[in-house]
């Protein structure tokens, strides 16, 4: 549906009807005027009634129909089509969610279309809107405080995963806490789907203030090159987040791995105990004629005691216990 729609004059706000008549206008007057039409996941039939008032291009037409698009910015005849992923961060889960912006930017147009709940543009046009000075760069300048917009809140999520890696790291390495590796690898997720909306962006920036930019003024793509140094920012931290993950991950399985390691030796020594007492008792449970329990005695007063089964019971204990304090001082206890 179409959630707003003006007619800006020297950054001042006019009502329109008709999205054709008030472009014809503005064409015949060659003014600086220009309209700013938002949507937010509209019907087939809204966006095809925007798309024939402005004579959209077919290619990109198609492309925001389908969605799902890279961040880019394209040129189609006079017009540029641009895609952004914008984010948002979950506090209760840590999960990083990403909605999809498209915009329809001409001299004397712009439209924007927000599908998802991530996409920040509610009160980006009525913050414009009270320092007209920001709309009277025209649809340029109000691309720029969008993008603005998308890489500030990179910015914020990025600082947000950053708690979130401190928290992991320290537990990986802390005796007292634990952490499951499914936890350390969905991290690893968010920060991947961090990248793969921020890094597209760094080629379309870096047109946007190259010498063949299509920004009308160099005040515009000083602000432009102010978005793509904090860009870089975002992007250099996000790569070092990635391969310190990485490290934590590798780190945790290799503690995994030793901790599992001792417990197989304490399992062997314990079966190794165990095989002892389990040897001895094989041998008696043989019951042959002759054994030291049925013939060892001794006569005391008269008193026949047999001592062969009390004397194997205390060798078995003995060679248990030796057996036990060499494991101990070995580590393997």
């Amino acid at each position: 549906m179409i959630v707003d729609q003006a007619h800006y004059r020297d950054g001042r706000r006019l009502p329109f009807s008709e999205i054709g008549e008030a472009l014809k206008e503005i064409r015949s007057r060659g003014s600086s005027d220009f309209l700013w039409i938002g949507m937010k996941d509209p019907s087939t039939e809204t966006f095809a009634r925007v798309s024939d008032a402005l004579h959209l291009h077919p290619l990109a037409i198609e492309d925001s129909v389908t969605g799902d698009q890279r961040p880019k910015i394209e040129r189609y005849d006079d017009g540029y089509f641009v895609v952004l992923r914008p984010l948002r961060y979950v506090e209760a889960t840590s999960d990083v969610e990403s909605g999809e912006i498209m915009i329809f930017l001409a001299e004397d147009y712009l439209v924007t279309i927000r599908r998802g709940e991530a996409a920040p543009l509610a009160g980006l046009r009525t913050r414009l809107e009270e320092d007209p000075q920001a709309l009277t760069r025209g649809p340029w300048g109000v691309l720029h405080a969008i993008l603005d917009l998308v890489v500030d809140q990179y910015l914020a999520i990025e600082d947000e995963l950053q708690v979130d890696l401190e928290e992991i790291e320290t537990k990986v390495f802390s005796t007292d806490d634990d952490v499951d590796t499914a936890t350390i690898y969905a991290l690893k997720r968010e920060v991947l789907e961090f990248k793969r909306a921020a890094t597209p962006l760094v080629r379309p920036l870096a047109h946007l203030v190259s010498e063949r930019s299509p920004v009308p003024t160099d005040d515009l793509r000083f602000l432009f090159r102010d978005v793509q140094d904090h860009l870089s920012l975002v992007i250099d931290n996000t790569e070092s987040q990635d391969g310190l993950l990485s490290d934590v991950l590798s780190a945790h399985l290799a503690q995994v791995g030793l901790q599992q390691n001792q417990d197989m030796r304490k399992i062997s020594a314990w079966a190794a105990m165990a095989v002892l007492p389990t040897a001895v008792a094989g041998i008696y449970g043989m019951n042959f004629k002759g054994m030291p329990e049925l013939s060892a005695s001794v006569d005391l007063g008269g008193r026949e005691i047999y001592y062969g089964y009390p004397v194997v019971m205390l060798l078995i204990i003995a060679a248990l216990a030796l057996l036990y304090r060499s494991f101990k001082r070995s580590g393997w206890l």
